[in-house]
């Protein structure tokens, strides 16, 4: 994502760098939708790969009474079949940059790669590049390649495609289920549940009411207040309204789908999963930098590892890290823990970000 505003976009996040706030980041809503698009359990052609089955839920695959079904699987992450392995994807919401979100084209990739295979086997990783910016206007064709279908693992490769030009390629590995006695992982971090902290909507509003809040910060924020997310998202460690201090390039935030989805193919929740990553993603290594004006902010690739099964609509901790800046380029790290202390998923990006020291900064 790109924005050149006062405002500037941060993968899903405002950052609002030369105001109070310190350069620390606000929700902001990156949630487009999309229309006429065939269900993720589509059967069609061979090997869909996604959508409810024996083992996956109750016998309904219906939400519990009150708990409405995701958007996320709905809408946003549905794609029309045009052919046996070329699917079409659509998007309403569109962004200050004039881009497509780039979970959206991650998830949608997967989807479609998801639909090659057959039920038994899982998503392990994804490896993918952006290599032209989207067009919000038109939707995005996926063409899908079968590299390789073996025994174990399976290859996929995915090309998005708008006006006969690749904006973004995948390339996606899946497994059939193995055990090994060869198992570690890292400790979750230690943090405050979600059931104590504010969600965006709330620290939204506790930032309104702060009679000192810039007038041009106050409009942007009614406007991503009015807005319709599919994520719930609760940061750990909030930004303070008058922290002016460089901050660690890490943050911490739980976050979940917004609605029901449902014990089905843990592809699903993959997909799902694939979307929540790029959200305030690339942010996280602007923290340090609340000196600096954004210019051009911009995702370059996105890697994806699946460790464990979760599920996407309850909540899980998004640890997400910046380890390196240099050269106008960024990289970020970032793992998904379910509340249990299991990881689930680890992701990683390099992204360009272009500054300019801002005026009213001192030369000395």
């Amino acid at each position: 994502m790109t924005d050149t505003g006062e405002v500037q976009s941060a993968g899903g996040w405002a950052v609002l760098a030369d105001s109070p706030l310190g350069g620390r980041m606000l929700p902001l809503s990156a949630a487009p939708v999309a229309e006429e698009m065939a269900a993720p359990g589509d059967t069609g052609g061979a090997g869909a790969g996604l959508g409810s089955g024996p083992g996956s839920g109750s016998g309904s695959g219906r939400p519990p009474p009150g708990d409405l079904r995701s958007v996320l699987i709905t809408s946003v992450l549905n794609l029309e079949r045009l052919e046996l392995d070329l699917f079409r994807g659509r998007h309403h919401w569109v962004p200050a940059t004039q881009r497509l979100f780039g979970g959206q084209i991650v998830g949608q990739a997967l989807v479609a790669a998801a639909r090659s295979v057959s039920r038994d086997e899982q998503v392990h990783s994804l490896h993918c590049y952006f290599v032209r910016a989207g067009d919000p206007k038109v939707p995005v064709l996926y063409e899908v390649e079968r590299t390789r279908t073996g025994k174990s693992f399976s290859a996929r490769s995915v090309k998005a495609i708008q006006h006969g030009k690749p904006i973004f390629t995948c390339q996606a590995s899946f497994q059939l289920s193995q055990g090994s006695p060869v198992q570690h992982q890292f400790t979750m971090p230690a943090v405050p549940p979600p059931e104590e902290l504010l969600t965006q909507e709330e620290l939204i509003q506790k930032f309104l009411q702060n009679p000192n809040l810039a007038e041009r910060y106050r409009k942007h924020l009614t406007k991503i207040q009015a807005e319709d997310v599919p994520i719930d998202i609760k940061p750990v460690n909030p930004p303070d309204t008058f922290c002016l201090e460089p901050q660690e390039p890490k943050q911490f935030f739980w976050v979940r789908a917004r609605g029901y989805i449902g014990e089905t193919d843990m592809k699903v929740h993959c997909c799902v999963a694939a979307y929540i990553s790029d959200y305030a993603f690339l942010g996280t290594a602007l923290l340090p930098h609340w000196q600096y004006h954004i210019k051009f902010m911009v995702s370059l690739d996105h890697s994806m590892w699946f460790h464990a099964p979760f599920r996407a609509d309850h909540w899980m901790l998004y640890e997400c890290e910046s380890p390196w800046a240099g050269g106008c380029r960024a990289l970020v790290q970032g793992r998904l823990w379910r509340r249990d202390g299991v990881l689930a998923v680890t992701c990683a990006q390099e992204g360009v970000i272009r500054v300019q020291e801002m005026p009213n900064q001192s030369k000395l």
